[in-house]
């Protein structure tokens, strides 16, 4: 599948008929760029669905949910670029649907990492993703993750050599702060 005939979730209506218990692929609108042999794989048998909560509306959820309950796709497949703070909202959308229908669903979560690797993520590890405080646990019990994240991320490598410290707790914690004007 080209990519240029893959319509956008975000502009495709809830009740449209190729959404009618289709095996539902939806995509980070990227993905074709940045390995478009993974993407046409991926797409091959599902319904394709591009999204981009940078060029979007960031509150997919929404549409998602309308999706399920119009459409009845039999199964969701979200994949994204692992490490976009943008794309990570997909995966948290798709779980919002999930309880916002208050049913299960069909649903898988994977990432590409580094462009090329294709990663099957949990259900929960995008709910404890939304969850900064309980990052921040798992990672002064797990420090030896930020060698891995060093690996992967540009942002975090270039936050090392402007002094940041390896460490998990640099300057985390709870802080009182005082609201302003009082």
């Amino acid at each position: 599948m080209e990519c240029g005939a893959c319509p956008w979730l975000w502009s495709t209506w809830v009740k449209a008929p190729v959404l009618r218990e289709s095996d539902l692929l939806i995509a980070s609108a990227c993905l074709p760029v940045v390995n478009p042999e993974l993407f046409r794989r991926l797409a091959e048998g599902r319904t394709v669905l591009l999204a981009c909560p940078e060029r979007e509306s960031p509150t997919h959820y929404g549409k998602i949910a309308s999706m399920v309950r119009s459409s009845r796709p039999r199964r969701i497949t979200v994949v994204t670029i692992d490490g976009s703070p943008h794309c990570y909202t997909l995966h948290a959308s798709a779980n919002e649907a999930e309880y916002i229908l208050g049913e299960k669903l069909a649903k898988e979560h994977f990432v590409v990492v580094n462009g090329s690797e294709l990663a099957r993520v949990s259900p929960n590890a995008v709910r404890v993703a939304r969850y900064l405080s309980l990052v921040d646990e798992l990672l002064e019990k797990n420090p030896g993750v930020l060698e891995r994240l060093e690996a992967l991320s540009e942002e975090y490598r270039a936050a090392l050599k402007r002094g940041g410290r390896p460490g998990a707790a640099d300057e985390g914690g709870p802080v009182a702060v005082e609201a302003p004007g009082r």
